[in-house]
This record gives structure tokens, C-alpha cells and sequence, in this order.
């Protein structure tokens, strides 16, 4: 066996670029023509032609299908097969179903459909126009995968099935994502197209209108948005289930979902909307279920006074009752002179035009198959015509001949008759030689000659050819056509959507661990007594309602806030901040502060109007690092920082902020190793951008500043040691001086751990 000399590399791209072709034109991909994957549309055929699977018979079991379809033309896996063949069963999936199916098919709700040994089926009433004239050389047949069968290349579709139904298909590099559309909408497209084929793209989306999904939720875009996704072919249909609302018993009230957004499972819809009622984000509901038939019927009870408005508004912004639909009309376009089809992002227009002239070609050679019939016909006719005459001496020819081949051969011979016409009329029977049967062969001949002068006539005649295809498009429509499920809401009434509206105001405790563990509590308990991690403990605790805020500034300088309803409601541990704010790798909070909603602010600022934990945008903090690098920065903009915070200040490589306190008359810095030191407010500059900032504390080696304090000299300070007992000092007792200096001792032994003001 010879070896052939190549590189990986080579072999890798020619293997992985074959690959990659089979999937986009023989797996993934729809064709504009028919609107079928390979998969689609093997399955169409068996059914049909093998398994006679008709609206008319009876129903076969699915497994009978999936074997004849791997057996004859689909050389992969069984479980791919069948959830094929369920998808155009499911009235949910499909806006016009193909399959017609008998058992569990699965649900809107996400449930699987039964084992293929279980469920039965067969085709639709549209799959057989889908199939169209399949047994009259429409379409070229190609061998299946062994050679045994030949099976077609596409089928000779009178249903426009790319856009009626869509397709949804990932390939290798590329994919697609057509909505279904209204049949009727999109006959009459092809109508006027028709009929004007320079039709604008804008004209045939006024006629298409937009997306018509099977469950029939409302589409939000506007009509310029819609046009433009058509011109291109890529875009995003704006999706939103509908609601009414329902008078109860007992003054109670009732939101019904009526309809939900295409391709979502309503079940886990309404574990969502459960979740944000259990946990208390959506006040003005207190119970969903689901009372769903065959149509949907989701039932959201509402809380007393409640606004169904504001409930529907916090469910379309949080739930996938809205969703989006992301178009992209990538189908197979058949190439003149190739066998194969190139894949192409279609227009609208473009995808109405491909179909037309396939249905152009479908008639011509549905015609000349028809014409070539009637020729034969016609031919064997012409043959009993001409013997009619003397019929005693054919059957005399017949009696004494030696057998049928030399009967037909002196036949041949005596009336000058072609094979075709001796052998027919040597195997006529004795009754089709009376007088009546001979009128009614000249009248058959008459009527077929009549019939070949028609269509030839058609042929030679476009406008004759359009007609017929606009007659079936018409009966297409009117046999098969039904109202829009899918409304067109063209002025989309947004709800102001307002925070507050969801949150209950409760007087609240935020609790903040030195290991960064956030929960809250109510004012009715002790936050002493609140449970921790072993080994922890409580950094701050904040006395602030739902409605308020607490920011966090952290040791690689960036500043957070979060809303205190955010914060765990919890009689445990709670939950560390990494998990609710987008913290980087090592960040830790350094310090917490109070932040009043603007509801909070004016009743808060008496009883608190000397408490350094609240903040407040103007105010200056500030900030230190280890190293006693610092400045005050002016904060601004704190309700517009996003949960991956703000950066406040510029940290050199080995730093890392260690304290940050509202600017005060006095600012006391203190170190791990108990030295202080006291600078008076000109000392320290103010900022309004982030910086490095000036030496505010010289730090010894193995030293570094642990706390920054804002107060006076009357004021007592809580010193927290490690592994010792706490000590209180005077804020006298701290050395006051200018930047730069070390400082003083005010502990003579032992490591501080933190510092607050009594």
C-alpha cells in the first residue's frame, strides 16, 4: 500500500473544511426552496412513499418511522431522528405542523416527548402539499447513502415552509433563526410579487407585517424596525406574553397571563416569577399558579391595592415574559450549473423571490411530465384508431399467429404501427373492440389532444404559468390560511419602571463582618446576638430602612454600593459580598458607610446629623493606604455606580488602601504596631478625581496604617486588639503634628486590629 507524504497541519484543515460543508449543507441548514433540513425532509418522503403514512390511513407507530428513515436515508442517530420528527408535531413549535402525532409529544412546559416505542403518527394535510408532486419528475432524485434508494434533493413544495414555519440550526461558522410567519400573509407577499415583480422590499413587509409565533404573543417593534430586519435579514423581534385582568371573590384580583413568548418553557417562567414573590422583590403579587390547558392560563394573584401595571412591568424587566426573538434568514440558495447549494443571509424579498422561481420550475416540469403522458397516451390511441376499420382481420391476424410477440410484429407490418401500439392492441380485450368503447377512445383522443395544446400553450406563455402558481397559492391560503395568533403592538405603552415600587420599607439592621459577610436583620432583634462564622466578627452595622443604601470602599481602592434590600434577609450566616457585588480576585472592604434614599434622607438627617457612618454625595473621604499614601476625594455619583464598582483611588504595586473616614477637623491614623498620629483638615488635600494622593503618615518597616478615624479631642476610642483585649484611649492621647510624621505610641504592646470612636 503506497504512503502518501503530508502534514498535520494540512490534513487537519482539508479534514476539518470537509466537516464543516456536510454540516452546513447537509445537517444544520434549511433550504430555501422547500424550507427542510436533510433530516426534515427524509422523514417527509419515507412517510410518504414507504410507510403510506396519508391523512386518510391510519396512524404507525414512531418507531416504524425513525427505522425506515436511519434504514433507507439518514445514516445517524435515532434520538436526532425522532426529536426531528416531534418538532413538526408539536403545535407550540411549529406555527402549521407536519407531523400529525398520537401520544406524548412533550409540552410548552419543557416535558419530553414519550419513547419513539410509545407515540404514533403521521402526516398532515399541509405535509402532503409540502410534498407536493413529488411522482411527476418535479425534482431531481439523487442515491441514498448505500446506493439502495434514491431520494430527492428537495421537495416540490406548494407551501412557502421556510417562512411559514422558520428554522432554527447551528452550523459549523454560521447559523439561522427564521420566525414563522402567517400563511396568508405570506401568499399574499408571494401574490403581489407576483404580479409586480419589482415590488419594494418596504411594500412586502407591509404585507408580511411581522413574526406570527404559535404562542401567539404580542410583537413589540416598531414598523421601521421591522422593515429593516426584512431589507437585511438580521435583527431582534421584541417579544411579550399578554395579560387581563380578573375581578375574584372577596375584593381579590387576578393578572392572567394569556399567552407566552415563542420558544420559552412555561414552566420554569413561572418558577421565576414563584422565586421573586418568595423572595419578597415583587410585593404586589403574593401567589402564581398555573391553570393551563391547551391554552396557556397563568394566574398571578395580586396583593391588595396593588398596581397590575407595576406588577407587569417588573415581570416584563426581570422575567423572560419578555424575550427577544434574534433573527438571522440564513438558508441554502441553489446555484445554476452546481449541484450543491450555497449558504446565503437572505432579505425578505430575496427569500419570496427564490421560492417563485422554484415553484416555476415545479410547474414547467410538472407540465411537460404531463405532456409527456399524454403523448404516450396519445400514441397508443392513434393505434386503435387506425385498426379500427378493419377489426375482423386484426382478430383474424391475432387467431393464427404463433403467440403475442408475432401477432404484434404482423401488426406492425400490415397497418405500419410502432411496437408500442401492436403490443397494445394485441393485449386489448375482445368487450374494448364494441362500437361504444371505440367512441369513447376517439373522444379520449380528442380531449388529450386538446389537453397537449393547452399546456403547450401554457409553456410558451409566463403569464399563463404565473397564473397557475398564484391558483395554488390561493387554494394554499384558503384551504389551509387562519387569523394571526401573534398581535402587532405598534405604540408599546413602557411603564416607568421605578425601584421602589418593589421594595417594602422595613426598618432594618445591615450587618457587615470583618470577613465580608453582608445580611440583615429587623430593628425588632439584637444585632449582638446574630449568628456569625466562627472565627469572625461584626465590622458595622448599619441602622438604615430597605429603601437606603451602604457603600463599601475596598483595599484596591474602588467604591461599591448596594441596596440594603440586596443584602441577605437572613437568620444565618447571611452571604459573602463576592457573591452579590462583581469583586476582583483578593478584594476585601476595608470600610462601610450609611447612605440615605432620598425617602430617608430629610426624616434621617436630624437623628443622625452627627454620625461619621453616613454618606452623602459632596462629602470628602479619606482615604489611606498601608503605606500612609492618602487625600480626601469629594464623592459624587452614588446611586449611578453599577455593581462592579468605581474606581477612587490610584494604588501603587505592593499597596493596598487599609482605611477610609469622612474628612473631618481632626484625622487620626493609626498602625498595626500602635502608633498614631492626629492632622488637622488643611493638612490633608481634597480631590475630586482619583490620585495616589501625598505621605500623610510615615510608616516604620514591618509596619502599616490599620484605621483612619474623623473626630475631636473630647471624643474616646474603641481599640480593637488582636488576640487581646480591647483598650479604650483618649483622642488627646494621639500626637498632633504635620504629613510625613511616624507618630506616636498609644499602645505599648500587642497588634491593633481596628479603631472606632465610643
Amino acid at each position: 500500500m503506497p504512503v502518501i507524504e503530508t502534514s498535520l497541519e494540512k490534513e487537519s484543515r482539508d479534514r476539518y473544511l470537509t466537516y464543516a460543508l456536510s454540516v452546513v449543507s447537509s445537517r444544520a441548514l434549511p433550504d430555501v426552496r422547500d424550507g427542510l433540513k436533510p433530516v426534515q425532509r427524509r422523514i417527509l418522503y419515507d412517510m410518504f412513499k414507504f410507510l403510506k403514512l396519508t391523512p386518510a390511513g391510519s396512524y404507525r407507530k414512531s418507531a416504524a418511522v425513525v427505522g425506515g428513515v436511519l434504514a433507507r436515508f439518514h445514516p445517524h442517530g435515532d434520538v436526532a431522528c425522532y426529536e426531528a420528527m416531534v418538532r413538526m408535531a408539536q403545535d407550540f413549535s411549529m406555527r402549521y405542523t407536519l407531523v400529525d402525532g398520537q401520544g406524548n409529544f412533550g409540552s410548552i412546559d419543557g416535558d419530553s416527548a414519550a419513547a419513539y416505542r410509545y407515540t404514533e403518527a403521521k402526516l398532515t394535510p399541509l405535509a402532503i402539499e409540502v410534498i407536493g408532486e413529488i411522482d411527476q419528475e418535479t425534482v431531481p432524485f439523487r442515491d441514498n447513502f448505500d446506493g439502495t434508494q434514491v431520494e430527492p434533493t428537495v421537495l416540490p413544495s406548494k407551501v412557502p415552509n421556510l417562512l411559514v414555519n422558520g428554522a432554527m440550526g447551528i452550523a459549523v461558522g454560521m447559523a439561522t433563526s427564521i420566525p414563522p410567519h402567517n400563511l396568508r400573509d405570506v401568499t399574499k407577499a408571494l401574490i403581489d410579487l407576483l404580479e409586480d415583480p419589482e415590488q419594494s422590499e418596504a411594500k412586502l413587509a407591509a404585507t408580511v407585517k411581522a413574526p406570527d409565533f404559535p404562542t401567539g404573543c404580542a410583537v413589540l417593534n416598531t414598523t421601521n424596525e421591522l422593515k429593516e430586519i426584512y431589507k437585511t435579514g438580521r435583527g431582534s423581534i421584541r417579544m411579550r406574553g399578554e395579560w387581563k385582568l380578573e375581578e375574584g371573590s372577596r375584593g381579590k384580583r387576578f393578572i392572567i397571563v394569556t399567552n407566552v413568548p415563542y420558544s420559552l418553557d412555561k414552566s420554569q417562567l413561572i418558577e421565576k416569577i414563584a422565586s421573586h414573590i418568595i423572595s419578597r422583590k415583587l410585593p404586589q403579587l403574593v401567589d402564581v399558579r398555573d391553570e393551563s390547558t391547551d391554552e396557556v392560563r397563568i394566574v398571578l394573584e395580586l396583593a391588595t391595592d396593588a398596581d397590575p401595571e407595576v406588577a407587569m412591568a417588573y415581570l416584563y424587566k426581570n422575567t423572560p415574559l419578555e424575550s427577544n426573538f434574534s433573527v438571522n434568514m440564513t438558508a441554502l440558495v441553489p446555484q445554476k450549473g452546481i449541484v450543491t447549494c450555497k449558504p446565503e443571509l437572505l432579505s425578505l424579498k430575496a427569500m419570496l423571490q427564490h421560492f417563485l422561481d422554484f415553484r416555476y420550475e415545479v410547474v414547467t416540469a410538472r407540465l411537460e411530465f404531463e405532456k409527456r403522458k399524454l403523448l404516450e397516451r396519445i400514441h397508443i390511441l392513434e393505434g386503435f384508431v387506425t385498426i379500427f376499420d378493419d377489426l375482423d382481420n386484426v382478430i383474424k391476424i391475432v387467431r393464427k399467429s404463433a403467440g403475442r410477440q408475432d401477432a404484434a410484429q404482423q401488426l406492425q407490418k400490415k397497418y405500419k404501427l410502432t411496437e408500442i401500439q401492436s403490443y397494445a392492441i394485441v393485449d386489448m380485450r375482445i368487450y374494448q373492440l364494441s362500437r361504444t368503447s371505440i367512441e369513447d377512445i376517439r373522444a379520449e383522443l380528442k380531449a388529450k389532444l386538446a389537453r397537449v395544446k393547452e399546456i403547450d400553450a401554457i409553456l410558451k406563455s409566463k403569464k399563463k404559468l404565473s397564473d397557475l402558481i398564484k391558483s395554488d397559492l390561493e387554494e394554499i391560503s384558503e384551504k389551509f390560511g387562519d387569523k394571526r395568533r401573534s398581535k402587532i403592538v405598534k405604540d408599546v405603552e413602557e411603564v416607568e419602571f421605578d425601584e421602589s415600587d418593589y421594595i417594602v420599607k422595613e426598618e432594618v439592621y445591615a450587618i457587615v463582618t470583618s470577613d465580608g459577610w453582608l445580611k440583615r436583620i429587623r430593628q425588632s432583634n439584637d444585632p449582638a446576638g446574630t449568628r456569625i462564622r466562627e472565627g469572625d466578627r461584626i465590622s458595622k452595622v448599619h441602622t438604615l430602612s430597605t429603601l437606603d443604601w451602604v457603600a463599601f470602599f475596598t483595599n484596591l481602592g474602588n467604591l461599591y454600593t448596594l441596596k440594603v434590600a440586596d443584602f441577605p434577609a437572613s437568620s444565618g450566616y447571611g452571604s459573602p459580598v463576592q457573591k452579590i457585588l462583581k469583586f476582583k480576585d483578593g478584594e476585601k472592604i476595608v470600610e462601610s458607610f450609611s447612605v440615605w434614599a432620598a425617602e430617608s434622607e430629610d426624616a434621617q438627617k436630624e437623628l443622625f446629623e452627627d454620625d461619621t457612618s453616613v454618606l452623602v454625595d459632596g462629602d470628602s473621604v479619606v482615604l489611606v493606604t498601608e503605606k500612609g499614601m492618602g487625600y480626601a476625594l469629594t464623592v459624587n455619583g452614588l446611586d449611578s455606580i453599577k455593581r462592579n464598582g468605581k474606581r477612587v483611588m490610584k494604588i501603587r504595586t505592593g499597596d493596598n488602601m487599609a482605611g477610609a473616614s469622612l474628612l473631618g477637623p481632626q484625622m487620626a491614623f493609626f498602625t498595626k504596631k500602635g502608633s498614631a498620629l492626629c492632622l488637622k483638615e488643611k493638612e490633608i488635600p481634597v480631590r475630586e478625581n482619583p490620585a495616589v494622593g501625598v505621605i500623610l503618615m510615615s510608616v516604620r518597616d514591618g509596619d502599616s496604617i490599620v484605621s483612619c478615624i474623623s473626630g475631636d479631642k473630647q471624643k474616646r476610642l474603641h481599640v480593637e486588639m488582636k488576640g487581646a483585649n480591647p483598650k479604650e484611649i483618649k483622642f488627646s492621647d494621639v500626637l498632633s503634628g504635620k504629613r510625613a510624621l511616624k507618630g506616636r505610641k498609644v499602645v505599648a504592646k500587642g497588634e491593633i486590629n481596628s479603631v472606632e470612636i465610643l
